[in-house]
C-alpha cells in the first residue's frame, strides 16, 4: 500500500501519516528528511520526535539520496517525511550548487521507488506550496515547481491520497489505508 498525505504547514498531516503507518504494522521506520537548522528547526524535530514517541518507529535520517537507505528485510511500514524537505535537499546541495530540476525529480522518484520496493506499506508526507499566488525568486520558483511535480507524480502512483486542513482529513483518491 502506498499512501500520500498532503496539506499545508501545521495542518495535522504528520499525525495522520503516523497513525496510518502504525496501523500498517511493524516493524516501522520513520525516514526524517529535515535538516534541523537553527532553533526553529530543532524545535520542529523535537516536536515530531515527541509525537512519535512510544509508537515503535526506528528513525533513519536521510537528507539526500533515498536509494542509499537500507531498511531491515522485514520492514512492514515506512513513513517518509517529507517531500518538501527532500526536494530542497536534492535541488539545493549543501555545497551551494543547484541541481537541474529534471535530475532532482528523477533522483527523488528513484528514492521513493526504492523505499516502495523494500516495505509492505509506504506513507509519504507532502507539503502544499505555491498556491498562495505570490511571485517568488527564480530559485524559489524552481523549488516550488519541482515540489509540485513530485507531489503530482506521487499522487498518480499512490493507492490513496489524503489532504489535511485544520486537522481534518479528506480522502481525495480512493484506496484503503
Amino acid at each position: 500500500m502506498f499512501v500520500l498525505v498532503t496539506g499545508a504547514a501545521s495542518s495535522g498531516k504528520s499525525a495522520l501519516a503516523e497513525e496510518m503507518a502504525v496501523r500498517a504494522g511493524s516493524p516501522r521506520v520513520y525516514i526524517a528528511t529535515m535538516q534541523p537548522f537553527g532553533e526553529e528547526g530543532r524545535a520542529r524535530v523535537a516536536k515530531h520526535r515527541a509525537q512519535r514517541f512510544g509508537k515503535g518507529f526506528s528513525t533513519v535520517e536521510c537528507y539526500g539520496d533515498l536509494t542509499s537507505v537500507e531498511l531491515p528485510p522485514d520492514t512492514e511500514s515506512v513513513l517518509l517525511e517529507c517531500t518538501g524537505n527532500m526536494a530542497a535537499n536534492v535541488l539545493f546541495a549543501q555545497d551551494g550548487s543547484v541541481l537541474d530540476a529534471d535530475e532532482a525529480f528523477d533522483r527523488i522518484m528513484a528514492g521513493v521507488g526504492h523505499l516502495r520496493s523494500h516495505c509492505a506499506s509506504l506513507v509519504v508526507v507532502a507539503n502544499e506550496v505555491g498556491s498562495d499566488g505570490v511571485s517568488y525568486s527564480a530559485e524559489t520558483d524552481r523549488y516550488v515547481r519541482l515540489l509540485g511535480r513530485v507531489n503530482c507524480a506521487l499522487a498518480a502512483q499512490a493507492d490513496a491520497v489524503y489532504e489535511v486542513a485544520a486537522g481534518v482529513s479528506q480522502c481525495i483518491k480512493d484506496g484503503e489505508a
